[in-house]
């Protein structure tokens, strides 16, 4: 018979959430190097539990050990960034093709109730809780083609996606609160229900608006050729529009 009382969570388990939310609240730069003692000191926990939970992160793929030199954040490089920005954008442009103009009624629900979880996070949570249930509000508008290889290309980009969405969310932090990024996804919904394709394009453009993002972006290594000819493209757009 099961216990009718709930095990408390692991001191591992905890550290392991404390971690996960610093690191997509955009705190660490890709690549970054956790040292053991100063997480110990910030936790308050002892070596053991931490490399418990940095194991159970690296699972994830959020950390990375590299031998000799310890653990660090997840490396994410300018060509990745191109790749994740670029299919992320094509995934979700194909999702909406595939969803309008006729929208299911339970798929529909299941975004609502991303924006939902979003607006309590607003209240008393955290920004990494909110890149999570931002990433969660994307892939609810993703599966509303009802496309499970749409769904699933998605999904298998789940940290790197987080990842990416804490730099941008970082970068904004100056002039968007967590509120504002509620209300720029509810807004995003809104177009949709009103299934206008052309206002869509435009609302998914504006979403996704890589302004805040480019300096970022010019901090990480691994620039490529068509990593380059993208940001050009990105910075032109931008200054087409300012």
């Amino acid at each position: 018979m099961a216990s009718l009382i709930p095990s408390q969570p692991s001191l591992a388990a905890l550290a392991r959430q404390a971690l996960e939310q610093t690191i997509l609240a955009g705190n660490y730069m890709p690549g970054e190097r956790l040292v053991e003692e100063h997480l110990c000191e910030e936790l308050g926990i002892s070596r053991p539990p931490l490399r418990e939970a940095l194991k159970e992160l690296a699972h994830t793929g959020l950390v990375e050990h590299v031998p000799r030199k310890g653990v660090r954040i997840m490396s994410i490089s300018q060509h990745d960034v191109f790749e994740i920005a670029t299919l992320r954008r094509e995934l979700e442009r194909m999702a909406m093709d595939l969803a309008l103009p006729d929208l299911d009624p339970v798929r529909v629900e299941r975004c609502r109730q991303t924006v939902r979880v979003m607006e309590r996070i607003a209240e008393d949570g955290t920004e990494g809780e909110m890149v999570t249930a931002g990433f969660e509000f994307h892939y609810a508008v993703v599966g509303l083609a009802g496309h499970a290889r749409i769904e699933s290309t998605y999904r298998a980009m789940a940290m790197q996606l987080q990842m990416c969405m804490a730099l941008n969310n970082q970068a904004r932090r100056e002039i968007e609160d967590l509120d504002g990024n509620v209300a720029r996804h509810a807004r995003m919904l809104d177009v949709i229900l009103r299934r206008d394709p052309d206002e869509i394009e435009r609302e998914f453009d504006n979403h996704g608006n890589l302004s805040f993002l480019v300096d970022t972006v010019d901090q990480l290594d691994g620039a490529t050729s068509e990593s380059d000819r993208w940001l050009e493209g990105v910075r032109a757009s931008l200054s087409e529009t300012a």
